[in-house]
Parts: C-alpha cells; sequence; structure tokens
C-alpha cells in the first residue's frame, strides 16, 4: 500500500546532498518516488519510517520523522529552483524588466545554495594521539556518535577533524577525550595554523631525539650481534646481557613510551592501534630476551638468544621513520599556508582625522581604506578613487595583473602592483572572498573520496586481524617448525607485528587529496570535496553552459537594419525603453547602444514568455522580440526570413522590432566566443572527451556558433529548466558528465551533473552549487582542472596499490613462507624498518602533486 512519509533532513548543505540522498532513496524497491529538499524529504512508496531513515543515514546524512504541519511541502531540486533567465539569447526571447543581476536572488527553493542559507556550523578539532587509520575509524566514530554532529572528517596526515552540525564544542572534545585522544578547537585560521606549525615542531624534535637515542644503542647492538657473539647467553656474558637488558628497558621507556601509552589506552577501551602493534612486538622481544637473562635454565642451549637490539632498534627506526613523514607532511600543507599568509595583519583606514593603521581586526565594512604600490589588500571591496593594476596569480590562477577602476571589485589578499587607490569595505573576517576559498580548501582536504573509504573499512578490521595472523603463525610454527620452536615462534610473532603496521594504509588517501587540492588551489581551482576530485578524473563528456561560459557573455549590438521608413534613433530608443531596468545581456546590447539619449515612458508593459515583450510609447504599439513573437501577432516577417536565417547561421541573434503591426528594424546581437574558448576545447578534444554545447539557441545559430567553437555536438532550443534533463539523458546513455556553467541559471544542471564546475569569481551561488569552483573566468582552468583530478586520483591509486601490496607481501614474508627456500626468517628489525620506510614512501609520493604541472598550452 503506497503511503507518502515526510521526513525532517539535517546536513544537506548543497544540490550535491540533495542528488546523493534522492538517488539514495529512489534506488530502493519500495520507494515510488522521493522529492527532497536541503530542508525535507517527502516519499511516496510502502517504505517504513524507520527504514527511510536508516537509508538517509547511510548516505551520511541525519533525518528524523516530521509532521505534515510543521513544514512546508517539500519540492525537488529542479531548474525551477533557481531564478529562471527572463530571457535567453539562446531563445530569442526578450526579458520583463527586472532588478540587476547584483540585487537579483534566487527563488525560495534555491536559497540554500547561497551564503545566505549558510550550511551547519563546523568545527575545527585539532587532535593529538593519533598513528595510523585505525586511529581514524574510532575518532570518527566517537564524533558522529555526539547529538547534532551531522557528518564529521577525521583526516590522519593533518591530526585534525572537521565537525559539521550544532554540536557543543565540548561534547566534541569529550567524545575525543573519551576515545583515547586529545583535541583542541581553535576558531582562528592564522591562530590555528600557528599551533599546527608548533605542534609540528615540537613532534619532530621529539622524535629526532627519541630516534637518536633508541639507534643509539640499537645500531652498536646489532653490529655486535654480526661479528661478536651472534646475541647468545653463556655463563660469562649474562652479567653484562643483564646490564643491557635494563639498559635497553630505560631506552624503550624514555623513546618509545609514547607507543606503550596509546596500546594501553586503546586496551583501556577494547581496541587496538598501530601503537598496540608496535608495543606488542618490542615487548615481546624484549620480555623473552629478560626471561632468557634472568632464567637461563629453562631455556635449551640453542634457545638462548637475546633480541635486545631488536626492541631498541625497531623503536628507533619507527620514530625516525616519523619524523622524516612530519616534516614530508608539513610540506603537503604548503599550498593552505600560501593561502593563510596571504591576509596583512594591519590595514590603513581613511578617517575624517587623517589615516592610521588598525589590526584587520577592527575593520569593518563601510570603512574607507588606502592601498599603494606593494600592499596586499586586507578586505574585499569597491574602488572608489584612483586606478591600479593588482597581482590575482594566487586568488584565481591569472598570471596577468589586471587593471582596476573606480567601481571595480577587489579581493582580499591580491598584490597591488601599481597605483594608489581608496576603497570601501564590503566584506571582512571570514566573509571575504579568500577566507571562503581557505574555508572550502580547508574542507576539501579534509574530506575523502569513495576509494579511500575502503582503506577505512580494511582498517576496522586490521589490527585485530594482524594479531590474530601474527598468533597463528607463531602457533604453527611452534608445532611444525624447526629447533628451537620458542625461538621461531617469538620472530614469526614479532615480526608480523611490527611489519603489518597500517600507517602507510592510513596516510595513502589524505596525503594526496592534501597536496592535490592545494596544488589546485594555486591554479585557481576550488574543490569542493574529495569526490568531486575522484569523480572529475573518470569523465567522458564535458557539457558547456552557451552565454557567458563559451562566449563573452556582453552581447552587442553589431548592425541595424530599418524598414518602413523608421528613424534609427527612434527605433534604438523605443527598444531601450522597453527594456529599462533589465540586466539580461540582449537586453543590456540595446541600452548600450542607445548610449545616453533619454528614453521614453513605456506603459501596458507586458511580457510575453518565450517570445518578447510588448508595450505602449507615445500611443504608439510596440513588440519587440523574435520572429515567433511577430507571427504570433500576424505582424509580417516572411521577406525578412531569408536574411534571419542567414544572420542566424553567422551565429547572430535577430531581435525583430515592429511599431502599430509593422516591422520597423532589425538588430543584429552578436555574444562572440571568448579568446580562449577555441583552444581550450581543443585541449580538452585532444584528451579524449566529447565537448557538447547545451543551449536555448535555435539550431541554426547554435550550431554555427558550435562550429566556430569546435563542439562535437549541440543540444539546442533547451530553456534553464530544461538543461538538467538534459544532463541526466547523457547520463543515462552512460557517460560520465561534468556541466561547465556560471552556476547560477545552471545550478539545476550543475547539481545532476557527475561533476558540477562553475565559471568565474567564486560568487556564493558557484562554490555552493559547483564541485569544482574555477576562479578565473577562463576555460583553460577547466583543462587544469581536470589534469590535476586525474593526476591526484592517479597519485591516491599508487599509494593505495603499494600499501595494500606492503602488507600483502610483508606479512606472509614475515610469517616465513620463504623459510623453505632461504632457509632464513625475516629479522624484525628489518620488518621496522621495511614499516617506517612505507610511510615515508606513501608521503614522498604524495608531496609530488605539490610540483605537479597540468600539461602545457
Amino acid at each position: 500500500m503506497s503511503q507518502t512519509t515526510l521526513l525532517a533532513l539535517d546536513g544537506l548543505t548543497c544540490g550535491h546532498c540533495v542528488k546523493r540522498v534522492k538517488e539514495a532513496l529512489e534506488q530502493r524497491a519500495d520507494v515510488e518516488q522521493a522529492d527532497v529538499s536541503i530542508a525535507e524529504a517527502r516519499i511516496s512508496g510502502s517504505a517504513d519510517a524507520s527504514e527511510l531513515i536508516a537509508t538517509v543515514e547511510q548516505a551520511g546524512y541525519h533525518a528524523s520523522l516530521a509532521q505534515d504541519d510543521s513544514f512546508p511541502k517539500a519540492e525537488p531540486l529542479t531548474a525551477s529552483d533557481t531564478q529562471p533567465e527572463a530571457l535567453t539569447a539562446d531563445s530569442h526571447q526578450l526579458p520583463a524588466p527586472q532588478a540587476s543581476s547584483a540585487e537579483a536572488a534566487p527563488l525560495a527553493h534555491a536559497e540554500p545554495l547561497t551564503a545566505s542559507a549558510a550550511p551547519a556550523a563546523s568545527f575545527h578539532l585539532l587532535i593529538d594521539g593519533m598513528s595510523c587509520a585505525s586511529c581514524v575509524s574510532r575518532v570518527q566514530n566517537a564524533l558522529q556518535q555526539v547529538s547534532g554532529v551531522s557528518q564529521a572528517r577525521v583526516n590522519l596526515a593533518e591530526r585534525s577533524a572537521l565537525v559539521m552540525g550544532d554540536a557543543a564544542a565540548e561534547s566534541l572534545i569529550d567524545a575525543v577525550k573519551n576515545a583515547g585522544y586529545t583535541a583542541e578547537i581553535i576558531e582562528d585560521d592564522v591562530e590555528r595554523r600557528e599551533k599546527q606549525q608548533q605542534t609540528a615542531r615540537q613532534a619532530v624534535r621529539r622524535f629526532r631525539w627519541q630516534a637518536a637515542l633508541a639507534l643509539t644503542l640499537g645500531i652498536p647492538l646489532m653490529l655486535w650481534g654480526m661479528v661478536g657473539d651472534n646475541m647468545m647467553l653463556t655463563d660469562s656474558n649474562r652479567n653484562g646481557w643483564l646490564a643491557v637488558g635494563l639498559t635497553t628497558l630505560l631506552v624503550m621507556v624514555l623513546a618509545g613510551g609514547h607507543f606503550y601509552r596509546s596500546a594501553w589506552r586503546s586496551l583501556l577501551k577494547g581496541t587496538a592501534t598501530m601503537d598496540t602493534l608496535v608495543a606488542l612486538g618490542t615487548a615481546a622481544a624484549w620480555l623473552y630476551s629478560i626471561s632468557v637473562n634472568l632464567w637461563p635454565d629453562f631455556f635449551p642451549p640453542q634457545a638462548r638468544h637475546l633480541y635486545y637490539e631488536a626492541s631498541a632498534m625497531i623503536i628507533g627506526l619507527i620514530n625516525l621513520g616519523h619524523m622524516l613523514e612530519q616534516r614530508a607532511r608539513q610540506r603537503s600543507s604548503k599550498a593552505l599556508e600560501k593561502l593563510l599568509d596571504l591576509t596583512p595583519p594591519t590595514a590603513r583606514v581613511v578617517t575624517a582625522d587623517g589615516e592610521r593603521v588598525l589590526p584587520l581586526s577592527d575593520v569593518q565594512p563601510g570603512m574607507t581604506l588606502r592601498l599603494t604600490t606593494g600592499d596586499r589588500v586586507p578586505v574585499d571591496g569597491t574602488l572608489s578613487q584612483g586606478e591600479a593594476w593588482l597581482d590575482e596569480a594566487m586568488l584565481t590562477g591569472e598570471a596577468m595583473p589586471q587593471q582596476k577602476v573606480a567601481g571595480d571589485e577587489i579581493h582580499a589578499g591580491t598584490l597591488m602592483q601599481d597605483g594608489s587607490v581608496l576603497f570601501t569595505a564590503s566584506a571582512v573576517g571570514k566573509n571575504t572572498t579568500l577566507a571562503r576559498i581557505i574555508h572550502s580548501v580547508r574542507q576539501a582536504q579534509s574530506s575523502k573520496p569513495e576509494i579511500g573509504k575502503l582503506a577505512d573499512r580494511i582498517s576496522a578490521v586490521f589490527v585485530p586481524a594482524v594479531v590474530a595472523i601474527a598468533l597463528i603463525s607463531a602457533a604453527i610454527w611452534y608445532v611444525v617448525g624447526p629447533a628451537p620452536q620458542v625461538v621461531y615462534t617469538l620472530v614469526i610473532a614479532t615480526t608480523v607485528l611490527i611489519i603489518a603496521c597500517p600507517c602507510a594504509l592510513g596516510l595513502a588517501t589524505p596525503m594526496s587529496i592534501i597536496a592535490g587540492v592545494g596544488r589546485a588551489a594555486e591554479f585557481g581551482v576550488l574543490v569542493r570535496d574529495a569526490d568531486a576530485l575522484q569523480r572529475a578524473s573518470t569523465l567522458s563528456t564535458l557539457v558547456f553552459d552557451k552565454t557567458g561560459t563559451l562566449t563573452e557573455g556582453t552581447p552587442r549590438v553589431v548592425d541595424i537594419m530599418l524598414f518602413n521608413g523608421a528613424n534609427e534613433q527612434q527605433a534604438i530608443g523605443w527598444a531601450a525603453a522597453l527594456e529599462q531596468g533589465s540586466s539580461h545581456p540582449l537586453a543590456r546590447a540595446l541600452q548600450e547602444k542607445a548610449g545616453g539619449q533619454t528614453l521614453p515612458t513605456v506603459e501596458q508593459f507586458r511580457t510575453l514568455a518565450g517570445k518578447g515583450v510588448s508595450g505602449k510609447v507615445s500611443g504608439v504599439e510596440l513588440w519587440l522580440g523574435n520572429r515567433a513573437l511577430m507571427d504570433q501577432q500576424q505582424i509580417d516577417s516572411v521577406s525578412l526570413n531569408a536574411r534571419i536565417d542567414r544572420q542566424a547561421a553567422k551565429g547572430i541573434t535577430p531581435v525583430l522590432l515592429a511599431a502599430d503591426g509593422k516591422i520597423v528594424a532589425l538588430f543584429s546581437v552578436r555574444d562572440p566566443l571568448r579568446k580562449e574558448s577555441v583552444s581550450a576545447l581543443k585541449r580538452l578534444r585532444e584528451r579524449g572527451y566529447q565537448l557538447v554545447m547545451l543551449t536555448g539557441d535555435n539550431e541554426i545559430t547554435a550550431q554555427a556558433i558550435a562550429r566556430e567553437a569546435g563542439m562535437d555536438r549541440v543540444i539546442a532550443g533547451v530553456l534553464p529548466e530544461g538543461k538538467a534533463e538534459a544532463i541526466r539523458a547523457l547520463q543515462q546513455q552512460g557517460q560520465i558528465v561534468a556541466m561547465v556553467g556560471d552556476g547560477i541559471n545552471d545550478a539545476p544542471a550543475l547539481a545532476q551533473a557527475d561533476v558540477g564546475i562553475a565559471m568565474g569569481s567564486g560568487s556564493d551561488v558557484a562554490i555552493e552549487t559547483a564541485g569544482i569552483t574555477l576562479m578565473r573566468h577562463d576555460l583553460n582552468a577547466v583543462v587544469d582542472a581536470l589534469a590535476i583530478a586525474k593526476a591526484t586520483l592517479r597519485n591516491m591509486k599508487q599509494n593505495l596499490l603499494g600499501a595494500f601490496v606492503y602488507n600483502a607481501l610483508g606479512i606472509p614474508i614475515a610469517a616465513g613462507v620463504l623459510y623453505p627456500l632461504t632457509g632464513t626468517l625475516l629479522s624484525p628489525v628489518v620488518a621496522g624498518a621495511a614499516m617506517a620506510l612505507s610511510s615515508i614512501t606513501v608521503v614522498s609520493n604524495a608531496n609530488r602533486l605539490i610540483r605537479y604541472q597540468p600539461p602545457a598550452e
């Protein structure tokens, strides 16, 4: 029996979240339809409410049963949820007068896509004590169980966690503490960075002296074992080795105490981590050796081998590995550090009493500030006086300085190359474009792609499985191994425990994400999350919006034809008067053509959807629009059909003006391609992508522009509300699709696509809607973004493959499978070195992304 269930949703912040929940629900056989918005879901079908809630939870969000009178009716996120264009150049339809684009707001359902509808609060926690993927799973589970938490992302590489929801900060810290770790929340990015750097420096110093202390003892012992008495206990050297054993214990406490403390805390919590394996392996070797030293009579002569050097060397090598890994991890955050360094600490504020220097925290919107050559812009604002050249490279990836004049917007972090200007602050602190970029980069670096979740699932059972393998292997060797069995048993168990430490597995994905997302930011490419990066690396089809994406978005009237004795100035004045107040590109083209002439008053104004507009000026009935409008009004335009078709074939948009039932003017409007479009699209085609232009323009005009741009396919005659459906149709054909658009009118299509790529300067809607936002309006940035995505996924796969292969080969070798061929077992010391080297290799490989250069044009 079909029923409708209404769920209140929590944790959704954008169109991709909506899409994910909708797909999860509609995949159920007992769900007929799911209409999902940011706040709620209305599901039709026979599914039980508890099962639907579980499905939403599995998708990574929270849900609860809602009452029908508690919420407005949910609407699906479709093209109607964004502000539609009143006029598309594509359909030749002229718009009704409306507010300017700067003032226009999306309709009610699109509010969650804008900055005004901010997502749930987020906390960034610095966590101390994590050492492997098992730690990540434990901390993440602890945080997600806190009431009010919608999502928690724990990053081993940064030793941090990004938590979203409305939970209390104290509850989050307590949850981490109860899991066996420590945490603190620091809101200020600069303070957080300083804290992380300080912690990293302290960790490097600590690991350095701990490694030096352990190796100072371990190396001489290992060499003595090779050239001396082979580490065998005899009656003559018993006291000497006892002293060595006690010294080793002291070194283990001083240099490896953190392993044992962490293992003990894990034991109390009923879990196990990498530190558990290290602690078990080194303690087993020392306990066996000290037992032989104290009670040699309980061991046959051939079993009186001592392993003090193994305990010391393993601790020394792992600490050395941690030190080198820590240094490499500091380099991986280089890009984010550069972004944080872009904001100056002070600003020069101009007041009635003169200029004064204020701390950046004291600057408020509306203040007037001064910039001179060499200054960094402290906050976002609008130039009010003067002219300047700004270097925006670190913000947009654009290498050439940009000229700014009065009225232009400038952004925090950009560098004043030349000039002296005054500007009015418009956004400060966390509201600046730079602050939002930093927040976006940090979020993306804390996210985890689908491929990385495999490591999480494995790590959840990895350490207990390794302990079991070590015990089983030891038992087998004790039963069937050569004498002395107890020695072989100890070596096998210790070596398996040490070599199987899952450090590399836990670092494989986050290190690649941190480096890749950071490198992308340096090219002006903002990645929303790691899933978007992974999907972007597998794309087959790229769909481009036409107006403002492939073209400049600034149409111009290139020709005017007059008929029936019309006057050009009057015709332009009539057309511009009908378009007063409109911000549509075609309307602006007509207004610009009118220049500064005085426009007449329009009466009885009407908009005819899909066709144009009409009104009366001084008693003259006017119609402005496309050929379909003239046919509807029975205005004869047959004689112009051939001319209109020729213009359309050249990519020109014809706009007809009729007065009192007669055609008086034909305006030829053209929106030229961006200068880089053809070369950028050629680069994408050479890399194997299918290129599609999605436009509402008629077929003839669309084909003309597509030929000039070099597109493979054209989907024409599509209005904004149909673009998402066009993307869905391509996906149903098996294509993996990216939509490249401006991030506002294309929001539904951006959300529907496998990857939404928003062009522009990082507007609120673009950042919130798209998976990837390009900070410079240049199609070559699409090439860079996709190249970096492929390089990052390739790097992740290399790291994961290396980590899996290491453990897949290392554990059997440590368990002695090569003994029949070699006659020897793998030394625990070699196992410790291999484990440390695996982590260093993963981190070093990820750091190659820091220097990655996308293919040149």
